[in-house]
């Protein structure tokens, strides 16, 4: 499922322990993922899966089935604010502004950019990335990281447009190519937002200098937000279509990173790292966890 990297993989993003859970919510979940392998060990022997890898598996599927909650919840809350005239009051004013900044040179540019968010766009950068980073670190561990995120983004977005069924700006205040799909939430804004956070956490779990930590966090959030607003500047989205879009899409992402420290945290400790053993594993059990 998850293969390890040639060498040892990194376990800390700078001085902080991915292994190390200090709230009483992280040991839980550490304590719930080895009793998964205690009480599942027919699913290692006829995968061929640790502990380790069928804690990635269960809880990313739970994950995404709290993560789909949210989006059901967040289009029933976005109902109710807009029936009473809540933060959706900023959408109209804040459209008007963009409406007064466009220049022909500057929806070009925009447009531009917000195509790289698109279906056809972000598939594209994210291939590039993601396969950039498994070739040079010689693992497929990135790729796999990426395809469930991807895959639990896109299914957020098409469950809560379905749901909210909010229709989009008037197109007489919108740039072309206009765009027909439900309005919320911001579907280039959700998956923006969670391919790039997985990205900078990758690229965190390898840098070696803080600077180079600093820098990934400043690109990828830079492009997070230019991504957002580059959608209500065009008038193909309210401004609450990527707010949804920015918290659902940070809700996802930090499943998935949750996910992979549990994956993490099982395979430091080589004792847990085996579904059929309950205690330390043998010399031929760890040899055969993975």
């Amino acid at each position: 499922m998850l293969p390890r990297p040639r060498g040892r993989e990194p376990e800390q993003i700078g001085s902080r322990d991915l292994t190390s859970w200090p709230s009483h919510v992280g040991r839980w979940l550490v304590q719930a993922a080895v009793e998964l392998g205690r009480r599942a060990p027919w699913v290692g022997r006829l995968y061929g899966w640790s502990s380790a890898n069928l804690a990635f598996v269960a809880f990313a599927v739970i994950a995404l089935g709290l993560a789909v909650s949210l989006t059901r919840a967040a289009a029933e809350v976005y109902e109710a604010v807009t029936d009473r005239d809540g933060i959706a009051a900023v959408d109209e004013p804040v459209l008007d502004l963009a409406v007064d900044l466009r220049t022909p040179e500057l929806n070009e540019a925009v447009t531009w950019f917000t195509d790289v968010g698109g279906p056809v766009g972000m598939p594209v950068l994210a291939v590039l990335v993601v396969g950039g980073l498994a070739l040079h670190w010689r693992t497929w561990r990135p790729v796999v990281l990426a395809v469930v995120a991807a895959s639990g983004s896109l299914l957020m977005t098409v469950a809560t447009k379905g749901l909210a069924d909010r229709a989009r700006p008037p197109l007489e205040l919108a740039v072309p190519p206009f765009e027909s799909s439900p309005s919320f939430p911001s579907g280039h804004t959700l998956n923006a937002t969670v391919v790039a956070a997985v990205v900078v956490y990758l690229v965190l779990l390898r840098s070696t200098a803080a600077w180079q930590r600093v820098l990934a966090v400043l690109t990828g959030s830079v492009f997070v937000l230019a991504m957002g607003l580059s959608r209500v500047f065009l008038g193909h989205h309210w401004l609450t279509d990527v707010i949804a879009g920015w918290a659902l899409g940070l809700a996802w992402a930090l499943a998935v990173v949750t996910a992979h420290r549990l994956v993490l945290t099982l395979r430091a400790d080589p004792g847990k790292s085996s579904p059929t053993e309950a205690g330390p594993a043998p010399a031929e059990g760890r040899a055969g966890a993975d």
